[in-house]
C-alpha cells in the first residue's frame, strides 16, 4: 500500500508550496528534495551547478532519493529534472503516487521571475525560449512518470491541494 505523494513537474508549477499545504492538510511529513541535496552538498544548488556541474547534481539527487523514497507518509517535492533519471522515478513509485503539476510557459515565467531565486537551468538571455525548450524536452518524461496530472496555471494552492486529494483517493493501492 502506497502512503506517499511525490510532486513532479517543471520549476514554477507549485511543487513546493502545494507540497507544504498538502502535507499540513494530510498530516504527512513534507520533504523537499532540493533542500536535502543542498544540505548534503553543503552549498546551494546554484553553486553545485556552477562549481561541480549538472552531472554531480544529478548524482546527489539519485543518492537523496534512494534515502527518502522508501519512507512512508510523505509529501515529496521533487526538483524539476528528477524525471531525467528513470531510477529516480522507479524508486519514488515504490511508495508514492506521482502527481505531475503543469503550468503554461507564460505562467511559469511569471512565477520564476517573481520568486527571486536563482534557477541554474534558466541561465539564458531569453528565459521564455529556454523554458519552452526545456518543457518540450521534459514533457514526455513527466507524462510517462505521472499517475495523476494537474494544470496549476489558473488554480490557487487550495484548489490544487483539493484536486490532488480527490484524485489520489481514486488511485488503487493508495492510502491517505
Amino acid at each position: 500500500m502506497k502512503t506517499s505523494i511525490a510532486l513532479i513537474g517543471f520549476m514554477g508549477t507549485g511543487k513546493t508550496v502545494v507540497g507544504k499545504a498538502l502535507a499540513e492538510k494530510l498530516g504527512k511529513e513534507f520533504v523537499e528534495l532540493d533542500a536535502l541535496i543542498e544540505q548534503k552538498a553543503g552549498k546551494p544548488i546554484s553553486e553545485i551547478f556552477q562549481q561541480d556541474g549538472e552531472v554531480a547534481f544529478r548524482e546527489l539527487e539519485i543518492e537523496v532519493i534512494k534515502r527518502v523514497a522508501g519512507n512512508k507518509k510523505q509529501i515529496i517535492a521533487c526538483g524539476g529534472g528528477v524525471v531525467l533519471n528513470k531510477i529516480n522515478i522507479d524508486r519514488l513509485k515504490e511508495d508514492s503516487v506521482i502527481v505531475y503539476l503543469t503550468a503554461s510557459p507564460r505562467v511559469i515565467l511569471e512565477r520564476v521571475s517573481g520568486d527571486g531565486g536563482e534557477r541554474p537551468v534558466l541561465k539564458a538571455s531569453n528565459k521564455a525560449e529556454k523554458i519552452q525548450e526545456l518543457l518540450k524536452l521534459r514533457k514526455p518524461f513527466y507524462e510517462q512518470a505521472a499517475d495523476i496530472k494537474i494544470d496549476t496555471s489558473k488554480l490557487d494552492i487550495g484548489a490544487v491541494t483539493e484536486q490532488i486529494i480527490n484524485k489520489v483517493k481514486q488511485v488503487e493501492n493508495f492510502s491517505l
